[in-house]
């Protein structure tokens, strides 16, 4: 695969590569990411010719805006897309001595606050703009509106209905005026899909997990139901949080916690299938959701510089169509997943 090779995202005009940079792991996700690391693996991403960067408010509270934001501002605009969220507004803490930052390793001492209404929009909007240096962002994205985040019926409805009779406002107007070109909503969990777009217009989703080699029941319900209306997707946590980079290790993660035994075993026969046609498993774990016509990109993140060089070699790595067929043959793959 060419991983510059540019897709249409979705409903909208956006034109993206089909590889881009994941920032959360320099918000020191898991692990405290030096400067000088975060410096080199930027520099390595640009070097190596990638130009799609996703970031977050949330990603380390602010850090990994900062830190893509002092990577890319000095760089030609034009040649850069760039995405990051709204939802939540970064405030200073109470008392900043003892913040705990949480499940992030490290980054900023900044306190959230939960926010879809037209003000709370465009403050993040606005608040994104100045932490990453730049005059406009060209994907903006619904961040976290879920059940895995929120907890309940009543907080989850509460901030749709926001969103909706709010919110949804100010993205449309900063598409309308250019400010942004393409409005997204992230996913983390299967039934946000169906309540977004019963609500709102999205261009596309960026799925969390939710269509990996490891997981696909999406194919059920909400990618049928993205397709009836256009909606394509772009995929975030290709590897289901570990397991599908490291293969089935001792305290593999999957999807954020320890793998079961179950996961170990799927893996390490998907594994084996692959090793049979010299494919790496990461590798068949990057290609595979591109091979969906609604897939735009997939965007592993990094945090040192080799991370990002062998994420491209693994990406242009060939995978005969014959290794797909043997994941179909043994119920390792669903039947109905697009692949050559």
């Amino acid at each position: 695969m060419d991983p510059f090779q540019r897709r249409k995202l979705g409903r909208s005009d956006v034109m993206v590569p089909q590889f881009g940079f994941g920032g959360a792991p320099l918000g020191d996700l898991f692990t405290k990411v030096s400067e000088a690391d975060s410096d080199a693996t930027l520099s390595a991403a640009w070097d190596a010719g990638v130009r799609y960067y996703d970031t977050a408010p949330w990603y380390g509270r602010g850090q990994s805006e900062h830190r893509i934001g002092r990577a890319l501002y000095h760089r030609p605009r034009s040649e850069v897309i760039l995405s990051t969220k709204v939802g939540r507004i970064l405030k200073a803490p109470a008392n900043p001595e003892t913040f705990d930052t949480g499940m992030w390793s490290g980054g900023l001492p900044f306190d959230i606050q939960w926010d879809y209404s037209y003000d709370g929009i465009m403050r993040a909007y606005e608040d994104s703009l100045q932490r990453l240096g730049m005059t406009r962002i060209d994907i903006l994205i619904i961040h976290d509106l879920d059940w895995w985040h929120h907890k309940t019926d009543a907080k989850v409805n509460a901030y749709l209905s926001q969103l909706g009779s709010s919110g949804f406002r100010a993205l449309e107007e900063l598409k309308a005026h250019g400010l942004i070109g393409a409005i997204g909503a992230g996913v983390n969990e299967l039934r946000t899909i169906p309540a977004f777009l019963d609500m709102v217009d999205l261009d596309f989703f960026m799925l969390a997990l939710r269509y990996t080699l490891g997981e696909q029941d999406t194919l059920d319900a909400e990618l049928p139901a993205c397709a009836e209306r256009g909606v394509g997707f772009i995929v975030a946590g290709v590897f289901s949080s570990g397991l599908y980079a490291t293969g089935p290790v001792p305290g593999a993660k999957y999807n954020y916690e320890d793998a079961t035994p179950d996961q170990l075993d799927r893996a390490r026969r998907i594994e084996a299938v692959c090793k049979s046609y010299d494919v790496p498993l990461a590798a068949a774990a990057m290609q595979f959701p591109l091979h969906h016509p609604l897939a735009a990109a997939i965007i592993p993140g990094a945090f040192k510089p080799e991370h990002v060089t062998g994420n491209l070699a693994l990406f242009r790595h060939e995978i005969p169509d014959a290794l797909w067929s043997d994941l179909k043959s043994e119920g390792l793959i669903r039947q109905d997943a697009p692949t050559p």
